[in-house]
C-alpha cells in the first residue's frame, strides 16, 4: 500500500507526535486486516457539532497514507446548523470564530482512530473508522465533540474515578412509501419521506407488535452485532412503530461512538430494505409518541474497581453517588442544549408521560429525571437520568453529565430526598423550549468553565440560528389560529 499522502498533510501525525508506538502497532494491523479481507474502499468519518457523521471515502490502498497524514476536510462543516447551512461568516477574518485556522474555509485534519475500526456487513468490501480533528499545525480543533468528551473523562481519571455508561434509546420505524426525490423537493432541508406503519402500536412489550416489527428488527440486529456493537436487548415500546434497543455497558468514549454508529447503521440498513430509520424525539405524524434516550452512569473507583455508587448501609446511593445526582440536578437546565438539542425534543418534556417535567430525582420511579437504580450489595447500583432524546450528540450528551455529576461530588450537592411523587415535586422545571435551554447555557459558570467559553459561544450561536429560522417561518399552528380568525 503507498505511504505517500494524498489525501491529507505529509506524515502529519509523526510531525506532531499524534500517534503512540501501541496506536501504530494497530494501525499496521489494520492495513493487514484490510488486505486479508480484500476491502475496497474505508470509510473515514468524524460526528459534527450535531452528532451528524460526515466524512470521505478513500480507496483501501491508501489507507496508510491516511493513518500517517490524516484526511482533509473543510473547515465550514463545523460552521453549520441542522439544516447544514453554514451560519458563520467564514470569509472574514478569523472565519467568524476569531480563529485563523477557520478563515476562508481552510482545511483540518481528520486522523483515523485505530481502535474504532470496523467492517460493514450492509456493504460489500468496505471498512469504517471514526477520526480525531486537527487544525494543519496540530493542535486538537476545539470544536471537536469528541475531543471534548476525551477531556472530561481525562479530568475525571484525574480525580481517580472511571464513569460506566448504558444506552437506552427509542426510535420509529417506518415502511417507506415515497423518498420524495423530486428535483422539488430538495432543499435546506429537504422534504422528508411519506411513510407507512410497521404497527398500530399501544400494545406495550407484547410480542404480536414485536413480531410486527421483526422483519426489520432482525436485520438491523444481525448487523449490529456484526458490527460489533455490544447490543443487549431489542423492545416493542408504547407508541406505533415505535422500538427500544439497549447496550451493555461500556466506557464513555466507547459509548458515544456506540450511538453514532448504531444510529447510522439502522438508518442506512433501513433505507436498503424499504424503510425508513428516524431518532426524532416526536415525528409529526398522528398518534405518534415521544421518544427519549435514558443515559444510565455509575462511578468506578480506578484502584479498587469498585463501584463508588454502591451504599454501604441502608439506602440506594451512597454519599458520592447523591453528591453527583445533586450536581446533575443543578445543571439540567444548562445541560439541555446538550442531553435535548432540538426544538422538537422539548415537546417531550410532560407531566405523567413517563417523561421528565422538572429536575427531581427519586428511587426507582420512572417520572423523575434521574432515577437511582440498586442499593447495598448491589454492584450494579446507577442511576439513570431520563432527560435525553434520541437526536442528542452523544459526545456532548455524556460529557455533560459527567461535568455536572463531578461537580456535584466536589462540591458535595446534596439532591435532598428523593421523590414519591415526582410530577409533584417542587423542584426547577425542566426547560420549555429550545430557546430556554440556550439562555440557561449562556449563562452557566460550570459549562464555561468545563467546556470553555468558545465553545460554549459556539454550541450557543449554532442553536440561535436553528431557532432564528424556526422563528421566522409560517407554521400549521399559525395558519390555523389566525387565517380564518382575522
Amino acid at each position: 500500500m503507498s505511504n505517500v499522502s494524498s489525501h491529507g498533510r505529509g506524515r502529519f501525525a509523526d510531525r506532531f507526535g499524534l500517534l503512540t508506538a501501541d496506536q501504530k502497532k494497530q494501525n499496521a494491523e489494520i492495513i493487514q486486516r484490510v488486505k486479508a479481507e480484500g476491502l475496497e474502499v474505508v470509510r473515514l468519518s468524524f460526528a459534527d457539532q450535531h452528532g451528524i457523521l460526515r466524512g470521505k471515502t478513500i480507496m483501501a490502498d491508501d489507507l496508510l497514507s491516511a493513518m500517517e497524514g490524516g484526511v482533509t476536510m473543510t473547515t465550514t462543516l463545523l460552521a453549520k446548523d441542522t439544516s447544514h447551512k453554514t451560519i458563520y461568516p467564514v470569509w472574514s477574518e478569523g472565519g467568524g470564530f476569531g480563529l485563523e485556522a477557520m478563515t476562508g474555509a481552510g482545511d483540518f485534519v481528520m486522523l483515523p482512530d485505530s481502535s474504532t475500526f470496523r467492517v460493514l456487513p450492509w456493504v460489500e468490501a468496505t471498512g469504517w473508522l471514526l477520526c480525531d480533528l486537527y487544525f494543519p499545525d496540530g493542535e486538537t480543533v476545539p470544536f471537536s465533540t469528541r475531543a471534548l468528551l476525551q477531556r472530561t473523562v481525562g479530568d475525571l481519571a484525574a480525580a481517580g474515578y472511571s464513569a460506566s455508561i448504558g444506552l437506552e434509546v427509542e426510535f420509529h420505524l417506518f415502511h417507506l412509501r415515497d423518498e420524495a426525490l423530486q428535483p422539488e423537493d430538495a432543499g435546506q432541508p429537504g422534504k422528508p419521506p411519506n411513510v407507512d406503519l410497521l404497527a398500530k402500536g399501544f400494545q406495550y412489550l407484547t410480542e404480536i407488535r414485536a413480531d410486527q416489527h421483526e422483519p426489520i428488527m432482525q436485520i438491523i440486529r444481525r448487523d449490529v452485532l456484526a458490527l460489533g456493537l455490544p447490543l443487549r436487548s431489542t423492545e416493542v415500546e408504547f407508541g406505533p412503530s415505535q422500538a427500544e434497543v439497549t447496550f451493555h455497558p461500556m466506557a464513555p468514549v466507547d459509548a458515544a461512538d456506540t450511538m453514532v454508529e448504531f444510529r447510522n447503521a439502522v438508518k442506512q440498513v433501513c433505507r436498503r430494505h424499504g424503510y425508513h430509520a428516524t431518532f426524532m424525539c416526536r415525528p409529526h405524524l398522528e398518534n405518534m409518541f415521544s421518544s427519549g434516550w435514558h443515559l444510565h452512569q455509575s462511578l468506578s473507583d480506578l484502584e479498587t474497581g469498585d463501584n463508588v455508587f454502591m451504599p454501604e448501609g441502608d439506602g440506594v446511593m451512597s454519599e458520592i453517588g447523591l453528591n453527583y445526582i445533586g450536581g446533575i440536578l443543578e445543571h439540567a437546565r444548562a445541560a439541555s442544549v446538550f442531553t435535548t438539542p432540538t426544538l422538537n425534543g422539548y415537546k417531550r418534556y410532560k407531566p405523567f408521560t413517563l417523561a421528565p417535567d422538572r429536575a427531581v430525582w427519586s428511587s426507582d420511579n420512572r417520572g423523575a429525571m434521574v432515577r437511582a437504580i440498586g442499593g447495598a450489595g448491589d454492584a450494579g447500583t446507577r442511576v439513570e437520568n431520563r432527560i435525553g432524546e434520541p437526536a442528542a450528540n452523544p459526545y456532548l450528551y455524556i460529557a455533560s453529565q459527567i461535568a455536572s455529576g463531578f461537580h456535584g461530588i466536589q462540591n458535595q450537592r446534596d439532591p435532598g430526598p428523593p421523590s414519591a411523587t415526582p410530577y409533584e415535586a417542587d423542584k426547577p422545571a425542566l426547560p420549555g423550549n429550545l430557546m430556554e435551554a440556550v439562555s440557561a447555557l449562556r449563562d452557566s459558570a460550570l459549562f464555561r468553565e468545563e467546556f470553555g467559553d468558545d465553545f460554549v459561544n459556539y454550541m450557543v450561536a449554532i442553536k440561535e440560528a436553528e431557532i432564528g429560522r424556526f422563528l421566522s417561518e409560517t407554521n400549521d399552528w399559525e395558519h390555523r389560529e389566525y387565517f380564518d380568525l382575522f
